[in-house]
Order: structure tokens, then C-alpha cells, then sequence
């Protein structure tokens, strides 16, 4: 089973304000699964974004 990771969780490895992960959600750049009441990002996916956007 995948790691799932929370916005809070994603906010604090990239020292930004949840609002930002969120952003980046709507914005269709980081693919989340709403489970719930709040978004989580598999790992794959967070690994894919961090490519991408030159973050890792």
C-alpha cells in the first residue's frame, strides 16, 4: 500500500503554508484524492511533482 501524504504534512516538507498545497491541488499540478474531509497525495505522485517542479 502507497504512503499517503496530508496537505499539512506536504506543507511542512516544503516550508509553505497549506493554502499552497491546495493551490497547487485546484490548479491540477499535484493529483490528490479527497478522502473524507481532506486531500491526501500518494507518494508516487509527490515524487512525480517534486520532477517537475525542479524540488527535489
Amino acid at each position: 500500500m502507497a504512503n499517503l501524504y496530508t496537505c499539512s504534512q506536504i506543507a511542512e516538507r516544503y516550508h509553505v503554508k497549506p493554502a499552497t498545497v491546495w493551490g497547487w491541488i485546484r490548479k491540477k499540478k499535484l493529483p490528490a484524492q479527497k478522502i473524507g474531509k481532506q486531500y491526501l497525495v500518494r507518494e508516487e505522485e509527490l515524487h512525480r511533482f517534486e520532477k517537475s517542479q525542479k524540488l527535489a
